[in-house]
């Protein structure tokens, strides 16, 4: 599905392009809107009419909400109609058939089956459309009148799917004028194709390894191995997302739009706090927005805002999924802020290089708790990676090896690339010789090379999984 998805996009793209740049100004939200509805409907046309409800019921919220400016009660009550169909229509299909497995478990009642396939994106356009009443309810933002506009917001096919998650106040001036140039055009084209290298060069190869190793036995999987595979996922989920964040970025400055950054090398973090004001920005931002402050945030008592705390991230854990170890990472980063912020901030500032030792450490560590399920396989897998049941393989004690052998210039490139090491690079060279023709001469085949590779890989593998798609 995600890997012709991506061949889909490549088709579909130049076309759509075209038809919006040669649609007069007046006509671009409509243009917009529609060639969205197509992308979306190619991939899960079936859920279309959800997608129109969303539209429809958070336009008619925000008209009520104007409406009855003087009314604090029945503004209230659109702000409540909001919330409750988003939300809904988000438990329905994401939640439902969790919470009946589990009721069923501790009951022992049986429960129907329920389990529908989850419509795309449905986590980030609903936290979207959500932000939009809450927004024109607290006088944030003025409610749009036009329903082309809204709905051109709602369904903005760049980032439709995965995100990031742009707040009306983000684009809400852009919708209206927007201005495209050749330089705003050249510069997406560059963000989208940095992402697609990110996404199709580095993290498909680092997530088979992954994937490789998430299947053998744990008996078969050495200390090693178990901490190279660890790796390989947090390279994998950073370049999987952070890559479809560039692209979503780079499609939208194509199309008169200056989405929010959602990525900031978080691995350079020296804490976790830094590491969440680097990671996932826009859903960081989120629920800090609509969740934390309007419970207090950290202005109130210790215990309150450990409660905050507590609540924000159980439901940043089960926003990502359906299961208990979505919800066992989030309250994991849970207690190591909490930890941190009483005890190790301090600390870290005065030791800064072991904290960037102890920091991605600690990352590797959540993010096997993001990717395995099974409570008893997450179990023996954190075992193995600290050595219970003995440091090597049963079967092949150079597991290691071999992967390092097929996989260690990709992991190392990968290290590399998550690093802004070669961003630094390129602003001293500009910055002391500046825009010369060899540089953006250099740049430009580099583009191309990397455009070339990631297309040839796509047509050639199989293999395409994004994670983020998921959600």
């Amino acid at each position: 599905m995600v890997f012709s998805s991506l061949l889909f996009l490549f088709r579909f793209l130049p076309a759509a392009l075209l038809l919006y740049y040669l649609t007069p100004r007046k006509l671009k939200n409509l243009t917009l809107m529609i060639v969205s509805l197509v992308f979306y409907a190619w991939g899960e046309v079936k859920y279309l009419p959800i997608m129109f409800a969303s539209m429809i019921v958070d336009y008619c919220c925000g008209q009520g909400i104007k409406h009855f400016g003087a009314v604090k009660w029945k503004r209230k009550l659109f702000l409540l109609l909001s919330m409750f169909f988003n939300l809904g229509i988000l438990f329905t299909f994401k939640y439902t058939g969790f919470f009946l497995q589990n009721i069923e478990a501790l009951t022992g009642i049986p429960m129907p089956d329920f389990s529908p396939t989850l419509p795309l994106g449905i986590s980030f356009y609903t936290f979207q459309t959500m932000s939009y009443t809450i927004d024109v309810y607290r006088g944030d933002v003025e409610p749009e009148d036009n329903i082309i506009t809204f709905g051109a917001y709602v369904v903005l096919f760049p980032q439709l799917i995965a995100g990031p998650i742009v707040r009306y106040a983000d684009v809400a001036a852009e919708l209206k004028s927007r201005k495209i140039t050749l330089p705003e055009i050249e510069e997406g084209a560059k963000l989208f194709i940095l992402g697609l290298g990110s996404k199709v060069l580095i993290a498909n190869n680092v997530g088979s390894l992954w994937d490789a190793t998430a299947a053998l036995s744990l008996s078969d999987i050495s200390t090693p191995m178990a901490w190279i595979a660890a790796l390989a996922y947090s390279l994998q989920i950073y370049f999987d997302f952070s890559g479809y964040s560039l692209m979503a970025i780079g499609l939208g400055r194509m199309l008169g739009f200056h989405f929010p950054q959602n990525f900031n090398y978080p691995y350079v973090s020296g804490s976790i706090t830094e590491f969440w004001r680097r990671w996932h920005m826009t859903l960081s931002g989120w629920f800090r927005e609509y969740v934390y402050f309007p419970l207090g945030g950290s202005r109130c008592s210790a215990w309150k805002r450990t409660r905050n705390l507590f609540i924000v991230w159980a439901l940043t854990g089960l926003w990502h999924g359906a299961s208990w170890n979505f919800v066992l990472w989030g309250l994991w980063f849970f207690v190591l802020l909490v930890i941190e912020k009483k005890w190790l901030l301090g600390w870290y500032q005065r030791h800064k290089v072991l904290a960037h030792i102890f920091i991605p450490i600690i990352l590797m560590i959540s993010w096997v708790i993001f990717a395995i399920s099974d409570f008893g396989r997450l179990g023996g897998f954190l075992g193995r990676m600290f050595g219970v049941g003995g440091l090597m393989s049963a079967s092949n004690p150079l597991d290691w090896l071999y992967a390092l052998r097929g996989y260690g210039v990709t992991l190392l490139l990968g290290c590399i690339l998550s690093l802004p090491v070669i961003k630094n690079g390129h602003q001293k060279l500009i910055s002391r010789f500046g825009e010369t023709k060899t540089i953006t001469a250099v740049e430009t085949v580099l583009l191309g090379v990397v455009l070339i590779l990631s297309v040839a890989y796509l047509v050639d593998s199989t293999y395409n999984p994004f994670i983020y798609w998921n959600f």
